[in-house]
């Protein structure tokens, strides 16, 4: 007996417009450094990320590939603010 995995929605193939994902259950982390503002959860084979500080504000969505490359930039400073 085969087990069937479910396979996250896809972006739109015209226009790459992620599908609308629903966050009402999202399990939110906050890293254990810093003061915990920014908050991710792992949703439906995407990454969501939002302020803390405004729950019900809006969240950004990531592909995986967008999240490993925002992560890499993150690391090596590509986003440091001088």
């Amino acid at each position: 007996m085969s087990e069937t995995t479910e396979q996250p929605p896809q972006p739109d193939p015209v226009t790459g417009k992620k599908p609308k994902l629903d966050l009402t259950g999202a399990e939110w982390l906050s890293s254990d450094e810093g003061n915990g503002d920014v908050q991710i959860a792992f949703v439906q084979g995407y990454i969501a990320m939002r302020n803390g500080r405004d729950p019900d504000g809006p969240a950004l969505i990531f592909t995986q590939s967008e999240w490993d490359a925002f992560v890499l930039g993150a690391r090596d400073g590509e986003f440091d603010i001088d």
